[in-house]
């Protein structure tokens, strides 16, 4: 039974913690699955905080009509990865809602998944209190739909269409034991995000 969830940012709030990632990967193009494995840290940005207002600035949106955010760091690995390869980055979300339920409107991000210009997705949640991502680019679109099974399992579907066409699946379990951190990545590489974060 999903749970009771009224609004995009009480989502947000309760996707906050640490969380190991199982990832499985679906390349449409080699019709080859992969796996991989990731450590998320999602914490709360609060109305007013000066990162939500770069965010808004950014995408040249009204700082005042943000409610909230989050900060999200990960680091993880596939399987087909090189011998050196990792895959850190980091990301900022800021919600701007559209109606007074707070379930839709626009995700704004600092940068977005597979370019370094911020972006302006949309959000809107499902009947069953998923959270439904949608982004468009240029020469990509991506869709990702992330539901909870319980309080401490998080579960999360994603299409990448443009470029690069994959399908992928993650099961998210929330970790509750001694504090872990990834490493904190650089800011200064020129990679395109892995999709391991929101």
């Amino acid at each position: 039974m999903p749970l009771e969830i009224p609004d995009a940012l009480s989502f947000f709030r309760l996707s906050c913690g640490r969380w190991k990632s199982q990832r499985s990967q679906h390349h449409l193009l080699h019709r080859r699955a992969e796996a991989g494995a990731s450590f998320i840290v999602v914490e709360e940005l609060l109305k007013g905080d000066p990162r939500l207002a770069e965010i808004a600035e950014r995408n040249n949106a009204a700082a005042e009509d943000i409610v909230g955010g989050c900060w999200v760091r990960w680091s993880g690995s596939m399987a087909w990865d090189r011998a050196g390869e990792s895959h850190e980055d980091q990301t900022m979300f800021g919600l701007i809602p559209s109606d007074d339920t707070g379930r839709s409107g626009l995700l704004l991000r600092d940068r977005g998944y597979a370019e370094k210009a911020p972006v302006a997705g949309q959000f809107r949640m499902d009947a069953e209190n998923g959270l439904i991502l949608t982004t468009d680019y240029e020469m990509m679109s991506s869709l990702e739909r992330f539901w909870f099974a319980g309080t401490n399992l998080r579960l999360r579907t994603s299409t990448v269409q443009g470029l690069s066409n994959n399908a992928s699946f993650c099961m998210e379990t929330r970790q509750l034991d001694a504090p872990e951190q990834p490493p904190a990545p650089s800011r200064t590489g020129e990679r395109a995000l892995a999709p391991f974060g929101w």
